[in-house]
């Protein structure tokens, strides 16, 4: 089984009405949560780590996950209020704004970690979830407590408008990205650190930090995994963009899916990976992300459209 871990909210998306009016309409959303979905519909054994309100939006949020197959067992359901991030486009691109404060998903601590089943095979982690308190150091302490028997990816998926201290949030990321067995990072990703003049250089500062799998991922122009046992570079899939929200997600589901169903989601095989799975999990990603981005708001396949 997959653990995602990170938040689940309501995406406020632009639309119009009939009457020519500008609006929002509610959607499921939330970085790790677009994951979880697409590793459920996916057919991977997946559970989800967050909290989740009881509200009218949580109640939406919880009947998402379970239409998409993602067990709730591990999820902290409380009274408090659901994180909205409202969605403004320009020519296809995402930019978000939220509203986050004393949010279900933001106030999980420490005291609310659950104790794993021997069945939790890897942890994913990553989006606003890592940027704010005391969520972020929940889940930083969750990577810590379970990385020695488990595979842990990560993927910072940052938004800028949702970090209040740049600096305190890259520390955090390091130590994840340090701990982590796989990071998936986007080129805007990697300009927002600042700090490598080139994506191999990024990369292979992971790997010698220990890090077992870096794909640097950059839109249309596809991904480049990079691990000991070399380099793979895989082309986007050609399709008719309708939005990007919710690609890199799905990306991220393709690649645990795929290395799950060739028996390299543990940590041995994860540190001596041969490069027909690495192209293969880059191969199916890809496709799980083309259908992702072909389609308005984060709706990823089900495995008989692939």
């Amino acid at each position: 089984m997959i653990l995602c871990c990170g938040e689940a909210l309501i995406d406020m998306l632009p639309r119009q009405t009939t009457d020519g009016e500008s609006a929002f309409a509610p959607h499921a959303g939330g970085s790790v949560f677009n994951s979880a979905l697409a590793l459920g519909r996916l057919g991977a054994p997946v559970s989800f780590f967050s909290g989740l309100s009881n509200d009218l939006f949580g109640a939406r949020l919880q009947e998402a996950l379970r239409e998409s197959r993602v067990d709730l067992a591990y999820a902290k359901i409380s009274s408090l209020p659901t994180t909205l991030a409202f969605v403004s486009l320009s020519e296809g691109q995402a930019s978000y704004f939220f509203y986050d404060e004393n949010s279900a998903g933001r106030m999980l601590t420490e005291a609310d970690l659950p104790r794993l089943k021997d069945d939790v095979e890897a942890l994913l982690f990553g989006g606003i979830s890592l940027a704010t308190e005391p969520c972020g150091a929940t889940y930083e302490t969750l990577m810590a407590r379970e990385r020695p028997a488990r595979v842990t990816m990560l993927d910072p998926n940052i938004r800028p408008v949702f970090i209040k201290d740049a600096e305190v949030h890259k520390a955090r990321m390091r130590r994840m990205m340090e701990m982590a067995d796989i990071v998936k990072i986007s080129e805007e990703d990697l300009a927002w650190f600042g700090e490598a003049s080139s994506h191999e250089q990024a990369a292979h500062g992971l790997l010698q930090a220990g890090t077992k799998l870096v794909i640097v991922t950059s839109g249309a122009k596809g991904a480049v995994a990079f691990w000991d046992g070399g380099t793979v570079a895989m082309e986007a899939v050609r399709v008719s963009v309708v939005d990007t929200v919710g690609a890199g997600d799905a990306f991220n589901a393709g690649v645990l899916a795929a290395l799950r169903e060739a028996g390299c989601l543990n940590k041995e095989s994860v540190a001596k990976l041969r490069e027909d799975v690495v192209r293969e999990a880059l191969t199916f990603a890809a496709r799980v992300a083309a259908v992702t981005v072909s389609r308005a708001g984060a709706n990823p396949p089900w495995r008989e459209e692939l």
